[in-house]
């Protein structure tokens, strides 16, 4: 069993690693309001990871996927958070014009702790693909007499959800240190105008899969 375990663990670093949008949305809130801000986020993708671990482990996650038409609304509603997500920040970006500021306006105001959190939870809950990650992934690393599947699934869930939640919080943290140069006016304006075309270009990109 905990061979499975740290198995799964280390399945769940190398996917949590390859940059998504819970970690543009990281670095965005980083630089926007700072390492409480950067974590809260970070904190909301965890959360939504274990609320599809127990998805999972429940069959919901499964259903979702089999029924063709609930797991389009939930993607197309995801992809459309990414997209609002986006386009916000580079409205923001065209406010400001070429103006060298050291803050953004209010379009690109910092996020209260609470609202990161939120933006965190629901771009990992909007995400389908986390549950198929574990109702695909999570099979193969279930230990043959290893007890009630619903319990390990569980088990797997918050390892997950602890592993995302370390290595975004590590993000956080190494974004923080880089702060000073990152809020430098022209780093800052380019950091948030690719922030926002690539936050755009994944969700029209979840948005046409079949």
């Amino acid at each position: 069993m905990t061979a499975a375990i740290l198995g799964f663990a280390l399945f769940s670093l190398l996917v949590a690693m390859a940059p998504g949008p819970d970690t543009l949305l990281v670095l965005r809130n980083c630089l926007r309001g700072g390492r409480r801000t950067g974590s809260a986020t970070a904190l909301g993708a965890a959360a939504g990871s274990l609320a599809w671990g127990i998805a999972a482990a429940l069959g919901l996650a499964a259903a979702l996927q089999r029924w063709d038409a609930a797991f389009t609304a939930v993607r197309l509603a995801g992809a459309a958070y990414l997209v609002f997500l986006g386009a916000q920040v580079l409205w923001a970006q065209r406010r400001a014009g070429a103006a060298a500021v050291e803050v953004p306006d209010e379009g690109g105001r910092a996020p209260a702790a609470g609202e990161a959190f939120r933006q965190g939870l629901l771009s990992c809950l909007l995400n389908p693909k986390v549950g198929v990650f574990f109702v695909a992934v999570v099979p193969q690393f279930l230990p043959e007499g290893g007890g009630s599947a619903l319990g390990t699934t569980l088990l797997f869930g918050a390892v997950d959800a602890a592993v995302a939640g370390v290595w975004l919080l590590l993000v956080a943290a190494g974004a923080t240190r880089l702060l000073g140069w990152l809020r430098r006016p022209r780093v800052h304006r380019n950091l948030e105008r690719t922030t926002g075309g690539v936050l755009v270009a994944l969700g029209v990109g979840t948005a046409v899969e079949g």
